[in-house]
């Protein structure tokens, strides 16, 4: 299984009054890094020129710790099939300290236009069949 990862700093416009990340912001920085993985895997154009969406259906956060103003935080997202579904799993850690701030499951459906569900593309998971040879023979 492929680990995205996607970095993030801490905004201030992003911090309620207690000066920690308020919990809506998460779910945008979830949804940027689904953006990363996306855009990594180059399949972006491959949905828009075949009229597809890939639609967050449902979503499940469990916040550990607060994160705050500079804080660089790292998310960690991976993906599996349990079709018809793509459902992402992710966490976000702070880079200093490595500890968990946060961890969520998003599933989302792939639909076309008339919003019909449409089987998941090859082409999100090919790259798990390219296995580096790290030099070894």
């Amino acid at each position: 299984m492929k680990i995205f990862q996607t970095q993030i700093t801490v905004r201030g416009y992003e911090l309620d009054s207690y000066g920690h990340v308020n919990n809506a912001v998460y779910l945008q920085y979830f949804e940027q890094a689904r953006w990363e993985v996306m855009r990594e895997l180059n399949i972006l154009d491959y949905f828009s020129d075949n009229g597809l969406l890939l639609v967050v259906t449902e979503s499940s956060v469990r916040y550990m710790r607060e994160a705050c103003l500079f804080d660089e935080l790292a998310i960690e997202t991976t993906y599996e099939k349990r079709q018809p579904y793509l459902v992402f799993h992710q966490k976000i850690r702070n880079v200093k300290t490595q500890i968990l701030i946060t961890r969520a499951t998003v599933k989302t459906l792939l639909i076309n236009k008339m919003k019909i569900p449409q089987e998941l593309p090859d082409i999100l998971f090919h790259f798990e069949q390219i296995q580096p040879d790290n030099g070894k023979k």
